[in-house]
């Protein structure tokens, strides 16, 4: 074979190797580009209240870059699954941080708790200014990553942390918050939450004034933990797209937190995300069987041995043993994940762990270094790197950037008064 004929061959064989799909990237090398160029920007994580409870919001002993050994909380809970170095593993660019405090705080209170959880998590950022960068805007994420940097953002977790106050809403929004999750496990005097006897049949007027207020501010209206009827509410209010910070497909697990087709499917017309959950009980219908399985037994046994609480426990104890509990993987995710695509479309899903919420993730996304393993997963499935770009970071750039749009287009829009209570 002369020398021109073995160039031709060598010039085919390159461009048969590019076009033939066995050579291809691997799913592992289309998730690391992907993530790589658009690095994860999470939804939810609770960094804050393990702070909280750990260790009373005083960070004197407290090292961001291993808390593997940071003390349990008062109840034993498990080590804490976010620090610098795991963050960087997970290819977290962006995250919310959430202030979450107990919806069984009362009146003022969840206010001043919200207010010291916001203090301390910029206190967390400032001391490390080099890994870290306050955001309050979708350009101060742009140049958090540019520099390197995870951006930082601050989201509410529960209507009960303004306690019933436009005033306190625009106040914790100067203070940096950017969503508000509207109700958390209780219902407010305004909204119903998904795990509580409906009591407004959804949004009280004062409610539907509480997202026209968020919209004109350019706070996320999050639906995570809310009713349906709520999110069906605000979803007829919105005038900017929604968020869903972190909750699931109720198709895939029927569990009352996540999200019900018929909501999915008005998420084209709003625009919206659904940052999907990693919360085991969640993701698992078999975990969630387990569970209410093992409530009614436990139940059962409390009655057959009423007064007797130590034969209860052994009891209860030889039913766990017989009956393991299942255990939610990284496939249970992607699969919420393939179920929202499926209804609401490519355009409409994000990721919003909940890490340092829950006692442990699913198996191989323990903690926040999976997320590399949870995108391989939607790569195998054959998720694009546009794709995967999408679920980590476009969709909620897109969303945040219409919020702040629409409130630079209303700035001069009156602020909605509603009376003080005394």
């Amino acid at each position: 074979m002369g020398g021109k004929a073995m160039k031709y061959l060598a010039i085919g064989m390159a461009a048969l190797m590019v076009a033939t799909p066995s050579f291809a990237q691997t799913p592992q090398q289309v998730a690391e580009a992907a993530l790589s160029e658009a690095p994860v920007w999470d939804g939810h994580n609770d960094v804050p209240e393990q702070l909280r409870e750990r260790m009373r919001d005083v960070l004197a002993s407290f090292d961001f870059n291993d808390t593997t050994d940071e003390p349990v909380t008062e109840y034993g809970g498990p080590s804490m699954h976010t620090d610098l170095p795991r963050l960087a593993k997970g290819h977290v660019g962006a995250q919310f941080w959430s202030v979450y405090v107990s919806a069984d705080l009362q009146g003022s209170a969840p206010v001043q708790a919200t207010l010291e959880q916001i203090d301390v998590i910029k206190r967390v950022v400032a001391r490390h200014p080099d890994r870290m960068q306050l955001a309050t805007s979708t350009a101060d994420v742009i140049a958090a990553r540019k520099a390197g940097k995870i951006a930082s953002l601050i989201g509410m977790e529960g209507g009960h942390s303004i306690n019933g106050s436009l005033a306190v809403l625009r106040q914790m929004y100067a203070l940096g918050a950017r969503y508000m999750t509207l109700t958390h496990s209780k219902n407010t005097p305004w909204a119903d939450s998904a795990t509580d006897t409906p009591a407004h049949n959804g949004l009280t007027d004062f409610g539907r004034d509480v997202v026209r207020e968020m919209n004109r501010l350019g706070m996320l209206v999050d639906l995570s933990h809310v009713s349906e009827k709520t999110m069906m509410d605000a979803l007829d209010v919105a005038k900017v797209p929604v968020i869903f910070s972190h909750s699931g497909s109720r198709a895939v697990d029927g569990h009352s937190r996540n999200v019900p087709d018929a909501v999915l499917a008005r998420l084209k017309d709003n625009g919206g995300v659904v940052m999907s959950v990693g919360y085991p009980p969640f993701l698992s219908e078999k975990l969630r069987q387990w569970g209410a399985a093992k409530a009614g037994e436990e139940a059962r046994l409390n009655a057959l041995w009423l007064g007797q609480p130590d034969k209860a426990a052994a009891a209860m104890k030889a039913w766990e043993a017989a009956n393991p509990a299942p255990q939610a993987t990284i496939s249970d995710w992607a699969d919420h994940i393939d179920h929202i695509r499926a209804v609401a479309g490519i355009d409409h899903v994000g990721v919003g762990g909940d890490y340092d919420g829950m006692e442990v993730g699913p198996v191989g996304a323990e903690d926040v270094s999976g997320y590399p393993a949870l995108f391989t997963e939607l790569a195998r499935r054959g998720y694009s790197k546009t794709d995967l770009e999408k679920i980590s970071s476009g969709n909620i750039m897109r969303v945040m950037k219409a919020a702040e749009a629409y409130a630079t287009a209303h700035r001069s829009d009156p602020p909605i008064e509603n009376p003080t209570a005394f």
